[in-house]
């Protein structure tokens, strides 16, 4: 079997748990069979970044910037268990948090359908993306807690002492809890713009939700920034492709997404997104059925991964010897996500054609009946589920027919 070349390379970030384990064997049974690639690997497992003071990460992100594409496999962000447990030096951050810093990405979530897979919204026929404003917002608040009597005011000094404006916030007449958050144009604009290209290039519509009868100031800016770009930028594209774009409160804009059937992006404010993506992954059915892609601004830098965690209770089991049923599906569509954009920024239309392939084989696999077991636990008591590996090999049996 001849394999397809790929020119330029692209950057692996390796994982942590069974998240990894279904990561080596995807890898060597569904790409590099058939893909001649470049890969420029690093490891971001917990022991590793540990030893490198996270360094490791950084370094990840910035081969990412140079080359263009990354593909991530699930890590371990820790908390106090975690420290302990891997006796780390320190409480390190969320390896997606530094990237998305680095990078200055977008979130977009987007479910994978499958015919056999129940909808817990019957009627959502067709993706809901979730873009993900991820910066600032209560992710980068400080918050404290009101032990006695007294105002809280919020507060802000310019550099050279001439401007100050104090509001005050609340007199608290007992206990409570108080909390400062921020936000920046840059990064509004940013998100706004990786939002508008996004929908071209899918040619989706786009609807962006805050709460700016409340926020007047803080969501009202979000709101400002993205009808400028939209008028300023992109209004002329959208209407040639007959998109839309509208602002919508977040409350319609829920009561909206229950009563449409799908097909569109919904940009979030950072926090909405966080709820909003896992509400609808559920929704479509699994979180194992949901990609996520960070994409920059101008959507010529990509990093996809899998929208779940790194399966920790599997990885138990797998440590004493038994054999999962872990679901491999979002982790194998970051591979092709990744490498379809690899394509895409190469003009190699044969590996985007086999990108295209390796997800229809993925999903008429599970419309076949073969599948794992969350999501035969998912179709009813009578459905059979596969090991991850029988599941894995029923994939490359047919991903080999085709090529």
């Amino acid at each position: 079997m001849k394999k397809i070349f790929v020119k330029n390379c692209i950057v692996e970030l390796q994982g942590d748990e069974m998240a990894k384990v279904v990561w080596e064997s995807l890898k060597e049974k569904l790409i590099l069979p058939f893909l001649d690639l470049q890969i420029k690997k690093f490891d971001l497992g917990m022991k590793n970044r540990n030893a490198t003071n996270d360094k490791i990460t950084v370094q990840a992100a910035e081969a990412i910037i140079k080359n263009n594409v990354g593909i991530k496999c699930a890590t371990i962000t820790p908390d106090d268990k975690r420290v302990k447990e891997f006796n780390l030096k320190s409480k390190f951050p969320s390896p997606n948090g530094t990237i998305r810093n680095i990078l200055n990405g977008t979130i977009f979530r987007e479910p994978i359908l499958c015919n056999n897979i129940p909808k817990i919204v019957k009627h959502w026929n067709k993706p809901i993306i979730i873009a993900r404003h991820a910066f600032g917002d209560i992710y980068k608040s400080k918050d404290l807690r009101i032990k006695d009597k007294g105002k809280l005011f919020i507060e802000f000094k310019s550099n050279d002492g001439k401007k100050l404006i104090k509001e005050e916030i609340y007199e608290f007449k007992s206990d409570g809890v108080g909390m400062a958050m921020f936000n920046v144009d840059k990064s509004i604009y940013d998100f706004s713009e990786a939002c508008f290209n996004f929908c071209l290039e899918r040619k989706i519509s786009l609807f962006f939700s805050t709460k700016n009868t409340i926020l007047q100031n803080y969501d009202e800016r979000f709101k400002e920034i993205f009808d400028e770009l939209y008028n300023s930028k992109f209004k002329i594209s959208f209407e040639k492709n007959n998109l839309t774009y509208q602002h919508r409160l977040i409350d319609d804009m829920v009561a909206c997404m229950m009563k449409w059937s799908g097909g569109y992006l919904w940009a979030c404010k950072n926090y909405d997104g966080d709820v909003m993506s896992d509400l609808l992954a559920q929704g479509f059915g699994s979180l194992g059925l949901m990609t996520s892609i960070l994409q920059s601004p101008d959507g010529k830098v990509i990093e996809t991964e899998a929208a779940h965690g790194t399966i920790t209770s599997h990885f138990r089991q797998h440590q004493k010897g038994l054999k999962t049923s872990t679901n491999p599906i979002a982790s194998i569509f970051s591979w092709t996500k990744g490498l379809w954009h690899r394509g895409r920024f190469d003009k190699n239309f044969e590996l985007q054609k086999f990108c295209e392939t390796l997800e229809r084989v993925c999903i008429s696999t599970i419309e076949s009946g073969k599948m794992t077991k969350d999501l035969a636990l998912l179709v009813g008591p009578e459905q059979n589920w596969l090991t991850t590996e029988e599941f894995l090999l029923c994939i490359q049996k047919k991903l080999k027919l085709m090529f």
